[in-house]
């Protein structure tokens, strides 16, 4: 890996929090609640879910690494030679190609400029910070994927379980909104609506799903 490769960071155990305890609290509340009616064992409910929990959190710092990682994508923003070279062998216009080569550095400083309005660092990939945020990344994933199964750990009748877990999920996803309206200086009103839009599609889906699969 070339160490001139660049990368986004932006505020660093935050985003990692931000991207995922929602994502781990979302999955597991799906996957709990469309398997607790389902005619399995109590055992195989506890098997499949935690086998959930943590292939996606596997997913999630794989994900998280690469995000980390960067391309070249942020290190050129004009048309190189290479490039030029194997546009003339399509013969394409010299005049087209001159308005590609404009379009490609206007939209690189459309990038840079968006980066320094949202205060977001452009530095050095740097492998331990990638490695580091893929695991603090899992770790609220797993955080955020024990809490709706919390409730099934707790009490092994499920339909009071998944009760509790559906009340336990929104409210947490309200608690999480408002938090994550602090850490990026948002209206917090506008965040908790749509992350409960979100928890409420989850449960929706997981509930037509559990109807089709009955």
């Amino acid at each position: 890996m070339s160490e001139n490769i660049k990368t986004i960071r932006s505020t660093g155990w935050k985003t990692d929090f931000i991207i995922g305890f929602p994502e781990g609290l979302l999955l597991l509340f799906f996957t709990t609640f469309l398997s607790h009616d389902l005619d399995i064992t109590v055992q195989r409910f506890y098997t499949i879910n935690t086998l959930i929990w943590i292939i996606g959190s596997v997913l999630v710092m794989i994900t998280a690494y690469y995000a980390n990682k960067g391309d070249t994508q942020h290190d050129v923003g004009t048309l190189s030679a290479e490039e030029r070279r194997k546009l003339e062998d399509l013969e394409i216009g010299h005049h087209i190609i001159a308005d590609i080569a404009s379009e490609m550095e206007r939209d690189a400083n459309d990038w840079e400029n968006t980066l320094q309005q949202e205060q977001v660092a452009v530095t050095h990939f740097n492998l331990g910070r990638a490695l580091l945020s893929a695991a603090i990344t899992g770790f609220f994933f797993l955080v955020g994927g024990i809490l709706p199964l919390l409730p099934y750990l707790k009490n092994e009748n499920f339909y009071r379980a998944a009760q509790n877990s559906v009340t336990f999920c929104f409210v947490l996803m309200i608690l999480f909104s408002f938090i994550k309206s602090k850490m990026t200086n948002q209206p917090a009103l506008p965040v908790i609506l749509r992350n409960i839009g979100y928890t409420g599609a989850v449960y929706f889906g997981a509930w037509i799903m559990a109807m089709i699969f009955r």
